[in-house]
């Protein structure tokens, strides 16, 4: 829901703008909404609490901490 004072403050914004500069702003709001996650809500994934095995999320959580956020100062 769009906070009433956002939407006069938006529209007054677009309101003077020329009208190929109005088109941009649709098309950019049109993409901004397509492309917004829709995601799943978290009360649909209880069911898969406590399945994967301590063993193998310490495996996954050991390669994720080796293997991201590391910097290869020699690929710059």
């Amino acid at each position: 829901m769009i906070d009433v004072n956002l939407k006069k403050e938006l529209l007054a914004q677009v309101e003077r703008l020329p009208s190929e500069l109005q088109r941009r702003v649709v098309d950019f709001a049109t993409g901004l909404a397509q492309s917004s996650p829709k995601g799943t809500p978290g009360k649909e994934l209880l069911r898969f609490a406590g399945t994967i095995a301590s063993a193998d999320a310490r495996a996954m959580t050991d390669a994720i901490e080796s293997g991201c956020e590391q910097v290869d100062r020699d690929a710059w």
